[in-house]
């Protein structure tokens, strides 16, 4: 028998990651967040400035601000150069798999999962048009995941499916450039 766990068994949020201030370093906007796809495609270079989030490839980015976590704005970082790190909007939740080798993917799912969006809505807090929904309010999502072989089976699956997505994507760009 299986009883609920706390999401924070298995996500860190906001992990500190070694970016100092006023180095340039890889940067996504909200904008770059996509709605409906895993995938960042549009990443720029800034001087960090002490503020926002930081991250590197496999940790997903989720919107914590109306509207854009009311839209689905949520990717994994994957454009990043080994061993690079990012930074980017204050805007973001940082989640980042405490065992990688079996979280990164699932963890990106889960926070594409329509319950757990609709948990982070109800506890956004502040003026109209200006809410938010704070991290340390996220780690208390609580939920019966399956064990880590599973995790990584299932995330593996559906990143599978989402990586020819991609791949079918690119090729429809590439032909209707051609046209």
């Amino acid at each position: 028998m299986s009883s609920n766990k706390k999401i924070s068994d298995i996500i860190d949020f906001n992990p500190k990651r070694p970016i100092k201030k006023g180095d340039t370093h890889p940067f996504i906007e909200m904008a770059a967040l996509p709605v409906n796809s895993r995938d960042i495609n549009k990443l720029d270079k800034r001087e960090f400035k002490g503020g926002g989030s930081k991250f590197k490839n496999g940790d997903t980015l989720f919107a914590r601000i109306t509207p854009c976590l009311e839209n689905g704005k949520t990717a994994k970082v994957n454009c990043l150069h080994d061993g690079e790190y990012g930074h980017g909007s204050t805007e973001f939740i940082v989640m980042a798999a405490k065992n990688p080798d079996f979280d990164e993917d699932y963890i990106y799912y889960l926070a594409r999962q329509p319950e757990f969006r609709a948990y982070a809505q109800s506890l956004m807090e502040g003026t109209s048009g200006r809410q938010r929904v704070a991290w340390q309010s996220l780690a208390e999502f609580e939920f019966n995941y399956p064990n880590k072989n599973i995790r990584k089976t299932v995330g593996g699956f559906v990143k599978i499916i989402d990586d020819k997505i991609a791949i079918n994507t690119q090729i429809n760009q590439t032909l209707e450039q051609i046209a």
